[in-house]
């Protein structure tokens, strides 16, 4: 992965579905544009591309297609959303957090996928200034999913979930800037710890 030229920071979250990414997400573009910071706040698969669209529709059971083309799609989908948001934001010094990035394809994709084939599909892309991975109990994840009331996705399955969440594990020490950060805390005790470690990144 390229390491970020650009002046911008590009930071990301991730985590089992329902481990809070969103949320925290959200309480950071707060408190970075508190810090007279423009931010971005941006989310994957993105809803603009064709390949976004596709993946949308597979994950909600609308389509299927094999594994490996799904992982496809979503470096299809990644690729534009650098070229088109994430890319230009940084060029022009602003702050982008995205609510996932090529970490999800990683843990989740290599429950069907070859992880070291799936590396290969995303290596041009930028490695994050920082990326938080929330780690919560997959029973956490799905209690939590399961309150939404919305359907459940492809990959929101507690056996899967267990695997997703060990994936994530086996990253540790193999990719730069990378924080495991536990999930399973209040909201605000974890947008601490996560801000306070930002705010050293963006000085």
């Amino acid at each position: 992965m390229e390491k970020n030229p650009y002046p911008g920071k590009f930071i990301v979250f991730e985590g089992l579905d329902g481990s809070g990414q969103t949320t925290q997400s959200s309480l950071l573009e707060k408190y970075t544009a508190g810090m007279g910071i423009k931010t971005i706040l941006t989310k994957e698969p993105t809803k603009e591309s064709a390949a976004g669209m596709e993946i949308r529709e597979v994950l909600g059971h609308k389509k299927e297609i094999s594994p490996e083309e799904l992982q496809k799609l979503f470096a299809e989908d990644r690729k534009e959303h650098l070229k088109k948001t994430i890319i230009p934001a940084l060029k022009e010094g602003n702050a982008v957090i995205s609510d996932r990035y090529f970490f999800s394809s990683l843990a989740f994709g290599s429950l069907e996928c070859d992880l070291e084939w799936l590396i290969s599909i995303n290596n041009n892309f930028l490695l994050p200034d920082a990326t938080f991975v929330l780690m919560v109990k997959p029973e956490t994840s799905v209690e939590r999913i399961s309150k939404r009331g919305l359907e459940t996705t492809l990959f929101e399955k507690l056996d899967k979930l267990r695997k997703v969440a060990e994936n994530y594990r086996k990253f540790e020490g193999r990719f730069e800037n990378l924080f495991f950060i536990d999930g399973d805390r209040p909201i605000e005790e974890i947008h601490k710890e996560i801000a306070e470690k930002v705010t050293g990144i963006l000085k």
